[in-house]
């Protein structure tokens, strides 16, 4: 959430940040409710100096035995009217608060504008064999097979998935889902043993103040499964515990890890917190509007390795780079050409100041597409997480800034693993980084 202190000093910030991201701010909305707050607390101030005013003329007029009766009366009006002010002070701020909730983070000031992915930036690409002169990696000697038609022979299995569960879910059998398991504890251990992070085991069903602390609430429902109803299907809640809240699943790991700051003031000397976990995630995608239907590129059930950066705020930019770098390296151990491209105002997610996504490339769409998003959230997560420090005992606490990023999507990268490192036969040689978690295997045969 946005900081309404610093929107009260300055709106015009605010105003010019979210134009660049296509969002027309109501001012005359804002202003119309800061008006009302505003009033209402000048009559609370008001009527609390007169009640206090009133409680020492009284007390003066009985001490001197003198008749009290009309500042009695008087002051007997005045509780029922703050009660009153009270009340519509509640609901402006439940207001002011309910629409901020669905606005988004501000750009940074280096991230591009624009308004889809095509004002997007390239940054740099990695593509260790031969190129084309587009500096695309150079086209396979012979016509390559996509993920799908290479994936059935290979124990890649949509007929029976579609039995169990619908469209958009997958089966995977014997080799494939060996390699599936692999990829996944490959990322692990890279971003634990090498990048320094902390693995961690956190739940797939998360309440509701969770998905709000992170951004996914309110304005992402839709594209959430729900697992429970609050107050229909939950249990009662135990004494102490309040009313039961609705229950989602997550749609990654980075709102557990993230949410496991919320409400916590940190001691500075612990940062950064550096998190990791590997976890299925769970994507209605209600807002695809039937793009990537074909193959295992957009699932409604996927697997992706996340990494989760808590740190003092002047450091952040600086770990956004760094975890792009430990995206890279798990894409450059792997053997697979990549792009890094900046996101423009148009495209960022909610929560992001500045994001970066990594692109694999498929040479059976012949480009690159995302496996990756690192993005940093500054203080927008933190605020509405409550998550902050304190930089020594004395100082007052200040927001955390958050960043986010996957290291990789598990699904992805083994769709990037088939097709760039397929065979004429139809085999997959297995990259040497990978071996050791398939038991010494060196291809996928079919």
């Amino acid at each position: 959430m946005l900081d309404l202190n610093q929107i009260r000093k300055d709106l015009d910030p605010l105003v010019q940040g979210l134009a660049k991201r296509g969002v027309q701010f109501d001012t005359g909305r804002f202003q119309q409710l800061e008006a009302r707050r505003k009033s209402v607390q000048v009559e609370t101030e008001t009527l609390q100096a007169e009640r206090n005013a009133l409680a020492k003329r009284i007390g003066q007029l009985k001490s001197k035995g003198e008749d009290a009766s009309a500042e009695l009366a008087q002051s007997q009006q005045i509780p029922v009217r703050l009660k009153q002010l009270e009340q519509d002070l509640a609901e402006v701020q439940s207001e002011l608060s309910s629409w901020f909730a669905t606005i988004p983070n501000l750009p940074h000031e280096s991230v591009p504008v624009g308004e889809s992915e095509a004002d997007n930036v390239e940054v740099r690409r990695w593509v260790p064999g031969a190129k084309d002169e587009q500096g695309n990696p150079a086209h396979i000697a012979f016509a390559p097979r996509d993920h799908v038609e290479l994936g059935e022979k290979l124990g890649l299995d949509f007929e029976t998935a579609r039995k169990l569960s619908g469209a958009r879910f997958m089966v995977l059998r014997g080799q494939m889902a060996r390699l599936h398991r692999a990829l996944a504890q490959f990322m692990l251990d890279m971003q634990t043993s090498e990048h320094g992070y902390t693995e961690c085991y956190t739940p797939y069903i998360v309440n509701a103040s969770t998905l709000y602390g992170t951004g996914q609430l309110p304005k992402f429902k839709d594209d959430m499964f729900w697992v429970t109803k609050g107050g229909q299907d939950s249990e009662p809640a135990e004494e102490g515990e309040g009313k039961p809240e609705d229950l989602y699943l997550i749609s990654t790991s980075e709102i557990t890890l993230t949410g496991t700051v919320r409400d916590e003031i940190l001691p500075g000397d612990q940062l950064p917190i550096r998190l990791t976990a590997h976890s299925p995630c769970f994507r209605s995608e209600a807002g695809s509007g039937g793009r990537d239907t074909r193959g295992m590129i957009r699932q409604h059930q996927f697997d992706k390795v996340e990494m989760v950066q808590i740190v003092h705020p002047e450091k952040s930019y600086q770990a956004l780079e760094e975890m792009v770098g430990h995206a890279e390296h798990v894409l450059q151990a792997l053997e697979l050409p990549y792009r890094v491209v900046q996101l423009c105002t148009g495209d960022m997610g909610f929560s992001s100041a500045k994001t970066y996504d990594l692109e694999v490339w498929l040479p059976a769409q012949n480009t690159f597409r995302e496996i990756s998003s690192v993005s940093n959230c500054e203080a927008f997560q933190a605020r509405r997480l409550q998550a902050r420090f304190r930089a020594d005992s004395k100082a007052r606490p200040d927001y955390v800034h958050t960043l986010n990023g996957s290291g990789l999507a598990v699904g992805r990268a083994l769709v990037a693993v088939l097709e760039n490192h397929q065979q004429e036969d139809g085999s997959v040689v297995i990259p040497k980084a990978l071996r050791p978690y398939m038991g010494g295997l060196e291809r996928l045969v079919p």
